[in-house]
């Protein structure tokens, strides 16, 4: 008997060890600052669209600002559209390697909407990063690029700013290992039927219940997109999905890595799989209330292990 009350009271230490252990796992990432960073983004008066070029600035001054305390280097890479003067933002850790990784995310919205989850969720992923990543001995350097213009009426043209950062490492021959596209990382569901595919069939493989981060790629993903894959999934920290597949399935190049496979580049997309699971997008619905904090910290986490241990 005593010995069965010893395996009970084990069982439930460990029970009680494992979830508070699932709840401090968090604690890497904090959950105030991103709460601030996602009001600073999606809070200006007017929407940071392409026709409010002073709300752009605002946001671009804001990320500017904050890369300023971690990185070793920070810039705006200008440009000119239609007469008017876009910015990405550029911060850069790790500066002595000449071997890069690029992680990025689009601050621009569609419409007039907070566009919360598309896409302040990533570039509220990029900022927390390049806190975390800061702070580590890393074997690459790592480029933190905000892009403007990566939508309608700019997408797939060469006014995208991941076009124009794309190119310009192309033009400078620089050597890239990879790139990582944050594309809506705040929106999950526990509910049936919350997570929709553009193939029929992953329903039955993935599951109908929008609780999951995804790694997509394609062919041009290469061995840093299987690497990606793996350390995302060896992890552990929010569950993990991968899809591989050729850009005519809708939705595979539908963000800023796009770019980067057109010159060549390895690069994947980390996302929630956007329309596919979020009706609130491209909507006014898409508001700082829709999305789930916690997640966000946990695919944050993940991404900032999965980095760190990139060989």
């Amino acid at each position: 008997m005593k010995k069965i009350f010893h395996i009970c009271l084990l069982v439930f230490s460990i029970c009680v060890y494992s979830q508070n252990n699932s709840i401090d796992s968090l604690e890497l990432t904090n959950k105030t600052r991103i709460e601030v960073d996602l009001l600073k983004i999606t809070q200006t008066p007017k929407s940071r669209n392409y026709q409010n070029i002073k709300s752009l600035n605002t946001v671009a001054d804001y990320i500017k600002s904050e890369l300023i305390k971690a990185c070793d280097s920070v810039i705006f890479q200008p440009y000119k559209v239609n007469g008017a003067i876009y910015k990405n933002v550029i911060g850069s850790i790790g500066m002595e390697h000449k071997k890069r990784i690029i992680i990025g995310a689009h601050y621009d919205v569609c419409g007039n909407q907070q566009g919360a989850d598309d896409n302040a969720s990533g570039v509220v992923g990029l900022l927390e990063l390049a806190r975390l990543l800061s702070k580590e001995q890393l074997k690459y350097r790592i480029d933190f690029v905000a892009y403007t213009l990566e939508e309608p009426p700019f997408f797939r043209t060469k006014q995208m700013g991941s076009y124009v950062h794309a190119n310009y490492l192309h033009t400078n021959n620089i050597p890239v290992k990879g790139m990582i596209c944050l594309e809506m990382i705040g929106y999950y569901s526990q509910k049936k039927g919350s997570q929709n595919y553009p193939i029929q069939e992953m329903a039955i493989e993935y599951g109908t219940i929008a609780d999951f981060i995804t790694v997509v790629q394609s062919e041009k993903s290469g061995a840093f997109g299987k690497q990606i894959e793996l350390l995302m999934k060896q992890q552990h920290v929010i569950k993990t999905n991968s899809f591989k597949g050729s850009s005519l399935v809708a939705g595979v190049d539908y963000s800023d890595h796009l770019n980067y496979w057109n010159f060549d580049y390895p690069a994947v997309m980390i996302t929630n799989t956007a329309f596919y699971r979020n009706k609130n997008y491209h909507t006014k619905d898409d508001t700082i209330e829709t999305l789930d904090i916690d997640k966000m910290r946990a695919v944050i986490k993940q991404l900032y292990l999965t980095i760190k241990n990139l060989k």
